[in-house]
């Protein structure tokens, strides 16, 4: 090796050794301003105005059971609630959640509950042609979409619609924390409740909240008709993200409510939970691809072990490592635990950093591929972030 070669590895092994430095310094200041946030997402809590109560349609889309499918749509037949209706869409005639629906057609006479069975199609998106389906009974002015895994307590409507007392308001969304089944949903949950919400909680103090979660989307019918309605996403995989996307870009305030909803996680295998998982990533890149390259720099637990790794087990290395997975732990548990009370992050805060690296294994894959999985079929995804069919 000549001195020439030998002084070129040399600058780039310092090279290497800076950039890693640099990238756990802004995995700290994420996991801090992320610990922040989630501290003044709790301490800033919403206020409610009892005599607000303005009518709501519930829309429900329908394929197949989920775990604790009857309790989970139960509760949102449960609410303290004066004027509300509920329209459950099934696509197939044969669904098994049709047998749930008239279950609860039957306990609640007093409620306005509809089931829709229709397949038509407006997109390639399933969950969106139900919605659309559904949507075609709507009574009401105020819209509230969620995923039929979720699960709510009685002052559920009351407070999610609060922030529509400000006509600016569009849209309003939920964080949620899930109650899984199994090891693999477990870690699945952990990611969410650690990692995912992190994100959530600093991008509404950088920049406001400008997507929507499947969990609730609170809309009013005007805004929806201003984006061109239900049919303007049928097309796109990231439905619930255009949701909230497409109002903020049209003027309007998305807010991210203090109701946290439970999201129950039935049990899977870690195939499919890899599949969900890719699925998810692969929806952010093209929903949101700057966003998407920019999670690097909260790897800290990644970047970190390189450092220690490149340096050779340095003094500098250990003390970085132990200082970034110490912060990531540490926000980790106010974000998790203190902030979501999520059962499932108190139980198994200790292995965020492992979970860590399986996220960063998904992240890499999320850069690979445009096709996705999802409820037995195989969909391309466009760069525009729409659904096509092979």
């Amino acid at each position: 090796m000549t001195i020439f070669t030998a002084f070129t590895l040399t600058n780039l092994s310092l090279v290497i050794d800076f950039l890693l430095i640099i990238f756990c310094l802004v995995a700290l200041w994420f996991y801090g301003y992320a610990t922040y946030a989630a501290w003044d997402y709790v301490v800033h809590r919403q206020s409610i105005e009892p005599t607000f109560e303005p009518p709501v349609t519930i829309l429900k889309p329908l394929c197949g059971l989920d775990e604790d499918a009857y309790e989970n749509l139960a509760s949102f037949c449960q609410q303290d609630y004066p004027q509300y209706q509920i329209i459950f869409g099934v696509q197939d005639s044969k669904d098994p959640s049709i047998e749930v629906v008239q279950q609860l057609i039957a306990q609640f006479p007093n409620l306005d509950i509809q089931l829709i069975v229709s397949d038509h199609s407006s997109g390639t998106n399933p969950k969106v042609n139900n919605l659309i389906n559904a949507s075609t009974q709507a009574k009401h002015d105020i819209w509230l979409i969620a995923d039929s895994d979720i699960r709510v307590g009685q002052n559920y409507l009351k407070q999610v619609v609060q922030p529509l007392r400000d006509r600016l308001v569009g849209v309003v969304t939920c964080p949620y924390r899930s109650i899984a089944q199994g090891w693999v949903t477990s870690l699945e949950a952990l990611r969410t409740a650690t990692d995912f919400h992190a994100g959530v909680f600093v991008a509404q103090k950088l920049e406001g909240i400008k997507f929507a979660f499947g969990q609730t989307i609170l809309i009013r019918q005007t805004v929806l008709q201003k984006i061109g309605g239900l049919n303007a996403i049928a097309d796109y995989l990231a439905d619930d993200f255009q949701l909230g996307h497409l109002p903020a870009a049209a003027g309007y305030q998305v807010i991210l409510s203090d109701y946290v909803v439970e999201h129950i996680l039935g049990s899977s295998s870690l195939f499919e939970s890899l599949q969900r998982e890719i699925r998810w990533a692969r929806g952010i890149r093209v929903s949101r691809p700057w966003g998407y390259l920019g999670t690097i720099f909260t790897y800290g637990t990644v970047t970190s072990l390189l450092l220690l790794l490149v340096t050779g087990g340095s003094v500098l290395g250990w003390a970085v490592l132990s200082l970034v997975w110490t912060t990531r732990l540490a926000m980790g548990w106010v974000v998790g635990v203190w902030c979501l009370q999520d059962l499932n992050a108190q139980r198994l805060w200790w292995l965020i950093p492992l979970r860590d690296l399986f996220s960063f294994g998904i992240w890499l894959g999320g850069f690979v591929g445009n096709s996705v999985e999802w409820r037995g079929r195989r969909l391309k995804l466009t760069k525009e972030g729409k659904l096509a069919i092979y």
